[in-house]
């Protein structure tokens, strides 16, 4: 008995992209739970379209460019209105970290969609 996967994955990298946006949509959409519903919806929909990317870029399909075009700019947005706002209202002695995370966030971000389009050609 013959197990045929359909897996397009060639190297570690190409499977490193869809755990990215996984993990991003997983963190999003668990703080607009842990938050009672009560965190800003675009947490939510941000966190769904990173999850829809994520299948995208993994099955690679044709579909996943303008998907990670699209969360490209939606998540960089989010990323620098974000801390502006956290730089202009809190003092930094107890948000150091979360602005080292949205850093890494958003040059994460770029290096995943900068790579994606590099590779287009293998999206059918």
């Amino acid at each position: 008995m013959t197990s045929e996967t359909n897996f397009k994955i060639r190297n570690i990298t190409e499977l490193l992209f869809p755990i990215f946006y996984i993990v991003v949509g997983i963190a999003l959409v668990g703080y607009f739970v842990i938050e009672n519903l009560a965190a800003p919806p675009h947490m939510l929909v941000l966190g769904i379209l990173s999850l829809i990317t994520a299948y995208s870029v993994f099955k690679k399909e044709k579909w996943a460019l303008p998907l990670v075009i699209g969360f490209f700019f939606t998540g960089i947005t989010f990323g620098i209105i974000t801390l502006a706002n956290s730089v202009a209202l809190q003092t930094f002695s107890g948000s150091v970290l979360f602005h080292i995370t949205l850093i890494v966030y958003m040059v994460l971000l770029l290096i995943a969609s900068v790579y994606i389009l590099i590779k287009r050609e293998k999206f059918s």
